[in-house]
């Protein structure tokens, strides 16, 4: 069983979120918590209409048996919302907009802090997303961090409620050579999950030397080969912080529309 934190603005991107949440929550046996957090100024008026703004998916929810809770409190968003995400939540699922104007461009998007101050792992769905949630195909790239673990934990857990099978990638450079952390992390990876009867492939793709760069290949590996959701490290790694920062905003908020499973 699993629960399920569902931040919403009651917007397109959060109710798409909703669906992800709640075909999640139905092939675990657990249930939704429909979370929306309002300003002090805001809280004196009329409390929000939640069953309004996702009127089509909670009809649905329901008539599958997924008990959605609706919690509406007062405070900050993002304060509020990484407080809730400790609250006995296996997993957050939440939609984004991308990144809007120059302040988020140059601080970083606020779904990326979001998805790295939960105490959770968050699966970050954007407007472009297909409402039909699927999550048959999950695209692990090898990642460089010391401790993966949060990661592949993450990836098994999503897997293995929905049946998944995941493909551990890497792109191989020409000219460069694998470093050994990447090495090691995909044996890691591998034996993780044959462990866990999860089914998996390696997949190597090989590229130019110059090349329009990770993020992008990633997406375009991912669109071609029917990927449902790519799977990161919410942190960075190594030294390049600030590069490999924009690319997990850039990840994050692909306008392809596949979800991003974000570990922490």
């Amino acid at each position: 069983m699993m629960n399920l934190l569902c931040p919403t603005d009651l917007t397109l991107a959060a109710d798409i979120a909703l669906a992800y949440a709640g075909k999640i929550a139905q092939r675990t046996s657990g249930k939704v918590t429909l979370f929306h957090a309002m300003a002090k100024r805001d809280a004196q008026g009329s409390l929000p209409d939640l069953d309004k703004a996702h009127a089509a998916n909670l009809k649905q929810l329901a008539d599958a048996g997924v008990a959605v809770d609706q919690v509406v409190r007062e405070g900050a968003y993002m304060k509020e919302i990484m407080a809730e995400s400790a609250k006995g939540h296996g997993m957050m699922v939440a939609g984004t907009h991308g990144v809007r104007g120059l302040r988020q461009e140059l601080l970083g998007s606020d779904m990326l802090k979001l998805a790295r101050g939960s105490s959770v792992p968050s699966l970050i769905v954007q407007v472009y997303s297909p409402r039909e949630a699927r999550m048959d195909r999950i695209l692990m790239p090898v990642a460089a961090h010391d401790d993966i673990t949060p990661l592949l934990d993450a990836v098994c857990k999503l897997a293995k409620a929905c049946g998944s099978h995941v493909d551990v990638y890497q792109q191989l450079v020409e000219g460069q050579t694998t470093s050994n952390q990447l090495l090691r992390n995909k044996v890691k990876m591998m034996e993780r999950l044959a462990k866990e009867g999860i089914k998996h492939a390696e997949i190597n793709e090989p590229v130019e030397k110059f090349y329009e760069g990770f993020v992008l290949r990633t997406i375009r590996y991912a669109r071609n080969n029917a990927v449902d959701c790519i799977a990161i490290m919410a942190h960075a790694s190594g030294e390049h912080k600030k590069i490999a920062d924009k690319e997990k905003q850039e990840m994050i908020t692909n306008e392809v529309g596949i979800p991003v499973l974000c570990a922490v």
